[in-house]
């Protein structure tokens, strides 16, 4: 699988469900689940290189604006997310994670950046196609930090800073 087919599957996928997490992943799922196991393996080593380059600190800093704090599991789960968003969005995060205050048409943190199931995808198809579990894609290991510095997380005002746009357009606090 080339990237540019991993983008489509991820892109026509994400249209056709309308942008919930939950349903992407089902019909991302369906989709690997009518292709070769190899494939299936590939598509699994692409999006696991894409979750390791998006372990930055930076980016998680600016999970934390859009998600009102993210934690551990909660950062995974938004690189994931990320990942489900396309292309132009995560490539643009990765560039400026202060872009996603013009890239993301809406963010509810109650529904979006929740893509937990969407890591789970190419597990589950390859399953579903072979009744095994799928090798391991032969991506390395993250490193134990991530990239760069860690941001101000307790710490409101330093966010604001350090994130201007993204806490400008999602932390605003709404007037009484």
């Amino acid at each position: 699988m080339h990237e540019a087919e991993f983008w489509e599957l991820v892109d026509t996928t994400r249209e056709v469900s309308g942008g919930d997490p939950e349903d992407h992943a089902d019909l991302l799922a369906e989709r690997l689940s009518a292709l070769d196991p190899e494939t299936v393996v590939d598509f699994a080593h692409h999006f696991e290189t894409r979750v390791n380059r998006a372990w930055r600190w930076d980016l998680w800093g600016a999970a934390w604006v859009l998600l009102d704090g993210a934690s551990d599991d909660a950062f995974d789960s938004f690189r994931c997310w990320l990942i489900g968003r396309g292309r132009a969005v995560f490539e643009g995060a990765l560039h400026d994670p202060e872009s996603l205050a013009e890239l993301l048409d809406d963010f509810d943190p109650e529904s979006d950046g929740e893509g937990a199931d969407l890591g789970c995808v190419p597990y589950e198809a390859y399953e579903r196609l072979t009744g095994a579990q799928m090798p391991d894609p032969g991506v390395p290991e993250p490193p134990p930090e991530p990239e760069g510095s860690p941001p101000p997380f307790e710490d409101d005002r330093a966010l604001a800073a350090r994130y201007p746009r993204l806490w400008e357009r999602f932390r605003e606090p709404e007037e009484p």
